[in-house]
Order: C-alpha cells, then structure tokens, then sequence
C-alpha cells in the first residue's frame, strides 16, 4: 500500500526544495558576479603556461587566491614544490575539489583563430588554467555558503601539478593526502557539456637512455657502438609487439635526444614511452615486454641500457551515487551560450576541425546522462577514484569537435569560449558540494559503491613504485 504524507509534512518537504533551490540559485549569482575576476586569474595562468612541477607562479596565484578568502595554506606537500591543498572549516564531512595548472610543451598559441605561434616554449593545450581557476572559485564559493549557513565540516582544495605526464596526484595519494576526504570532485575543460560516469586507461611511462661509444661516423665508425641504433632497435621490436598486444591497447614513443650530428656516433639517445590499456594489470604486462625489448636492442647493438620510471597512473572508478547529483546540477546550471564575437571565433574554429564538426550551437547543451564510458585518455585522477569516492564532468570551453592537445584548444581556452565554459564547472561543483554536505547519506552509498567496485581485496599498489617525485621530467 502506497504511504500517503499528511499535508503538513508535504507541505514541509515544498518549502525545504523551494529554499534549498534559493540557496543554489544564490550561489550561482554570486559566482556570476565574480566571473571577471576568475576570468583573469584563468588568463594570467594561461599566460604563465608553466609545465609540470615547474608550475611556480601558477601554483603561488591560486595559493594567494584561497588565502585571501579565508582558506588556510598547506604547501609542499608529497615532497612537491608546487603542490598544495588549501582547507576551510573542520570536521565532519571532508569534500575535497581537485585542482590542476600545468601546461603542454610545444604548443604556444595566441588566442586567435587561426594557428598562429605564441613564441613559448608551452602552452594550455588541455585547459588547465581552467581547471585549477574554476576549482578554486568553486571551493571559495563553498566555504562563502557555509559561512553564510553555518554548516558544520571541511572543504578542501588540492592543488594537484604535473597531471600531464607527470602523475602529481599519484604521489599525493601514495603519502596519503586524500586518505580522510569523503568524497573528491573534478572537472576537466572538452567540447561539450556532460557529467556522465567517466573513464580513462590505466597508464604506465618511462624514459629509456641507452649509452654507446662515439667516433667519427667516417673515419672510424668500427670504432663506435651507436645509442641511437639502440633506441632505433627497440622502437623496431615494439612495433612488431604491437601485433600481440590487445587491439584495445595504445603504446605510444618519442625520440627525445638522437644524437647531435650525423657524423659523429651518438653515445647517448633517449626515447619516452607511455603505456596504455583500461586494466592496470594489463599495462603492468605490456611495460615489462618493453623493458624486455630495450634490454635486447642493448644487448644486440653493443650497448647499455638504463631506464627511469616517469609515470604511472590507474584506470578511472566511476561513482554513481555522486555522479548523478553532478549531472543534475549541471542541467540546472545549462551551458555556454556565445554571443556576437564568440560565434564567428567559433565558426573560423570550426571550420579548421573537418567536415564533421558539430555545429557550435551544441556548446548550449548538456549531453545525455550514461552509465557507462570508454576509456581513451589516461589521468592521474584514477588514482584518486580508487581511494575515495569521486565524479567529475566536462564542460564546453573549447568549441564543439576541438580535440584537447590542440593549438584550436589553446586559442578557445584563451578568450571568453574558455571563461564562459569554466564557470559553468564552478557552478555544478559548488551545487554538488553543497548537496553532498546537506546530505550525508549520500557518503554513505558512495562509499559503499566505492567498496563494491574496487573489491574487497583491494590494496593500492603506485604503479609508478617507490620513486621521488619525478620533478625533472620537463627539464
């Protein structure tokens, strides 16, 4: 038999929707009101494009932006200069929102239309500068709510370098910076609105160096031994690999030092290799065969091998339970609408994207929730997801079809396409903060999910071992 409510109690539960929606529609505002400031740190950021652990000044902005709004500062943290979390309130519930701000080497743009180099040695290819800006005014506006509702608990920020390449949240995780958050929210700048179950490949990376004799290339070439045939060796036997490796794979290199010139021996090359698959345990096997093939170019080349461990990050855990009260926020605070000159930036954009680029009038929508995603890129972001319960979105800060690592992605995310996008992100996780905190119920469920989908067995194992922080890595 259905249970009827009296009319008192229903009456109760309209007006605690109707003020709990006042409440959000408060928050947006306010963050509306602050749009041009957020705006400006973003581009400052985007200016700075710093690489991973060099991110000095982008790291000391958003630093000083969390402190003035009353946030205290923990610097440092996981042994990394540039890491950071910033923390307001105490207690019961801990909600932590997940920052980044590193750049992209090779890919300064100026933020115009058409492909036009910037002169840098890097640039905001994946929209990081968003990223950490758009979390930064979401914690503020938390702890703005709190205050403004005396609502008891902890809203942290972290602030989380090196996410390109360089894993930064998987040391942090390792030192256990995250072990006492309830639940962890992200975003990450795309090309279109959604906050459905996400998905990224377990990923594992290395630099091999390999050391020869140098001689002259002419003269005396029996007397060399070349590190560059080394490296040629065993980028050959990879590619054969590729064949007997799952077809859902990726393994992906770069020659990052050849030698100087042709006619002298190299006795010393470089090559950077990632490795990538939707199970870690997977990855962990195919980074070993490649060891196996770098130690064999070594052998049968004459020279010596030596490699050092990049990177290493897990497959992403997806979280339900708080997913969808991210998607429902980000209905309620809808997309990114252009005006007059965001429209014609975006359609010169678009027309260097292909012919099936999606019309850019698909920035307004929000996409349909699923369940389910496949896994193309990789994030240190997994990491965290098999720690604590997490859910993230995306949001449209670059115009629709802009695949990230672009110079397109790097000009929208330079003007007001990115701006606009980036406090859309702002809105939904400051709502979907605010409503884990007013229910903690919802901690409940999700952290029993949490227990469910990793396993009851489960032990955090780094892929990326016992290493330091590889804070070199862009040197």
């Amino acid at each position: 038999m259905k249970k009827i409510l009296p009319l008192g109690a229903l009456l109760l539960l309209c007006t605690m929707g109707i003020h709990a929606q006042k409440k959000k529609n408060d928050v947006i505002k306010a963050l509306d009101s602050k749009s041009e400031k957020y705006t400006e740190i973003a581009h400052e950021i985007w200016d700075l494009a710093e690489m991973g652990y060099l991110e000095e000044q982008s790291s000391a902005l958003l630093q000083k932006t969390l402190s003035d709004a009353g946030f205290s500062i923990e610097t440092g943290i996981a042994g990394i200069p540039t890491a950071f979390k910033a923390e307001y309130g105490s207690g019961y519930p801990v909600i932590g929102i997940l920052g980044e701000y590193d750049a992209l080497p090779g890919l300064s743009q100026e933020a115009v239309p058409e492909k036009k180099s910037a002169g840098g040695a890097a640039g905001h290819a994946c929209g990081h500068h968003l990223f950490g800006t758009a979390s930064t005014a979401a914690a503020i506006s938390v702890k703005d709510w709190m205050d403004a509702n005396n609502i008891k608990g902890t809203i942290r920020f972290y602030g989380c370098p090196a996410e390109e390449g360089g894993s930064g949240k998987v040391y942090m995780v390792r030192e256990g910076v995250f072990d006492d958050v309830d639940v962890a929210l992200h975003w990450h700048p795309s090309s279109a609105n959604a906050a459905s179950a996400g998905a990224a490949l377990a990923n594992k990376s290395a630099k091999f160096r390999f050391h020869g004799v140098s001689a002259h290339a002419a003269a005396a070439p029996q007397m060399g031994r070349s590190a560059l045939d080394g490296v040629e060796a065993m980028n050959a036997m990879v590619n054969m690999m590729r064949e007997h490796i799952p077809e859902d794979a990726r393994i992906h290199y770069v020659i990052t030092d050849g030698g100087k010139a042709p006619n002298v021996v190299p006795d010393f090359a470089e090559v950077y290799y990632y490795a990538r698959h939707n199970t870690r345990d997977v990855v962990v096997d195919i980074f070993d065969r490649i060891v196996k093939a770098a130690e064999g170019a070594a052998m049968g080349t004459g020279t010596t091998m030596e490699y050092e461990m990049i990177g290493g990050t897990h497959e992403l855990l997806p979280n339900l339970t708080v997913q969808k009260i991210m998607y429902d926020n980000l209905v309620k605070v809808g997309g990114v609408t252009y005006n007059d000159e965001e429209k014609a930036f975006a359609e010169k954009i678009s027309k260097t994207l292909g012919k099936n680029a999606p019309d850019i009038s698909t920035a307004e929508k929000i996409q349909p929730y699923k369940e389910t995603a496949n896994a193309f890129g990789s994030t240190d972001v997994g990491d965290v997801s098999f720690t604590v319960p997490t859910a993230g979105l995306g949001t449209a800060t670059w115009v629709p079809g802009t695949p990230a690592h672009s110079w397109q992605a790097v000009a929208a995310g330079g003007m007001s396409i990115g701006s606009k996008g980036m406090m859309v992100a702002a809105k939904t996780i400051a709502l979907t903060a605010m409503d884990i905190f007013e229910n903690p119920k919802t901690i409940e469920a999700a952290k029993k999910e949490l227990e469910e989908r990793r396993g009851k067995d489960f032990k955090y194992i780094p892929m990326l071992g016992n290493r330091p922080p590889a804070l070199d890595y862009r040197k």
